[in-house]
């Protein structure tokens, strides 16, 4: 979604690559919309730091500091020569009372942020890893809009590496997994595309593994 935001120079920040931009629990009054460079959103989980998002020009980060007066639930990190829109409560009222058009747009980014990062968070919640991978592809077919009820093969044009970023695993493991799932005959690899036969059957594996670490 383009956002013409140039009339906002002033709140321009800029990071170098590998720079925290902020980290996992520290208070937070400011959020940030990318205008060049790719941002790592990185958690730690289980004593282990994971990458769980790689934020693309045009995309907010940061905004449940705005939302909720929240610690950082992550942190973020500059992958490449970063510069972005930094703002805080103070400068995003004045922006939503000057540019209505601009603050509901950024108002439907906030929700959609919210949702998906909410979505990645449950994925890394699966322990069992062959559920892990099995939940990505549940979630890009509910990012795609299909109903799981009139579905049976899907097609995601992804790769392994897209497919343990989401997972939050490293690729050879991911491919492992995988390769399990075609030997199944659960799923195909091609060079850019993954084919689920099943995606219902993924449903129904991912479920019963959920319930297996509540009892």
């Amino acid at each position: 979604m383009a956002l013409d935001l140039s009339m906002f120079g002033r709140f321009a920040k800029t990071f170098r690559k590998n720079e925290i931009i902020f980290c996992e629990y520290e208070p937070g009054d400011t959020f940030y919309l990318i205008q060049t460079g790719r941002v790592q959103i990185v958690k730690i989980m289980n004593e282990i730091e994971k990458i769980i998002d790689i934020l693309q020009p045009g995309e907010i980060f940061g905004e449940m500091a705005i939302l909720e007066e929240a610690p950082r639930s992550a942190s973020a990190i500059a992958q490449d020569d970063v510069k972005a829109l930094e703002f805080n409560r103070e400068n995003f009222e004045v922006l939503m009372q000057g540019n209505p058009q601009i603050a509901l747009k950024l108002l439907k980014l906030f929700t959609k942020r919210i949702f998906d990062q909410k979505r990645r968070f449950l994925i890394l919640t699966l322990e069992d890893v062959q559920a892990r991978v099995a939940d990505v592809f549940l979630m890009l077919t509910e990012t795609q809009g299909t109903s799981l009820a009139n579905t049976e093969q899907m097609v995601f044009n992804t790769t392994v590496d897209d497919v343990a970023h989401w997972a939050g695993m490293p690729p050879e493991a991911c491919r492992k997994v995988l390769n399990h799932f075609v030997t199944q005959r659960r799923l195909d690899i091609y060079p850019d595309r993954i084919e689920v036969k099943n995606i219902n059957d993924f449903a129904r594996f991912v479920s019963s593994r959920r319930k297996h670490q509540v009892s």
